[in-house]
């Protein structure tokens, strides 16, 4: 399956920007992910949701900011994204975690993966 994010940009902080990522098959079987990379840090878990939709996962720093969700009649996942912050300018990658499941929480776990979209978060 290919993966397309889509939707990164210049956003002030405090602003909100979303994020889609289009698959080009059914991804009703595949955990879904989002991940992100700063210039010159490593890859991050930003945010994981299961099959169902109905179990979603974030890393702390984005709880309560960011939500993920899925529409798999459409073969997309979105990560809505509010209360930006200059830390989190970054690259924001989409990821596709097919069956047998790996640790949502790692990059290295999922098995595609989009090109990436740019988000910068001024100040």
């Amino acid at each position: 399956v290919q993966l397309q994010a889509s939707g990164g940009g210049l956003v002030q902080a405090g602003g909100s920007l979303r994020l889609s990522c289009t698959a080009s098959g059914p991804t009703v079987t595949y955990g879904m992910g989002w991940f992100r990379q700063a210039p010159g840090k490593e890859r991050e878990f930003v945010a994981a949701i299961k099959t169902s939709s109905h179990s979603t996962y974030y890393a702390g720093s984005m709880q309560g900011r960011f939500t993920i969700s899925r529409d798999n009649t459409r073969n997309t996942v979105n990560l809505q994204m509010n209360s930006l912050r200059p830390e989190d300018t970054a690259v924001y990658y989409c990821a596709a975690d097919h069956p047998p499941y790996g640790s949502r929480w790692y990059w290295s776990e999922y098995d595609y993966w989009g090109q990436g979209t740019e988000v910068t978060v001024s100040s």
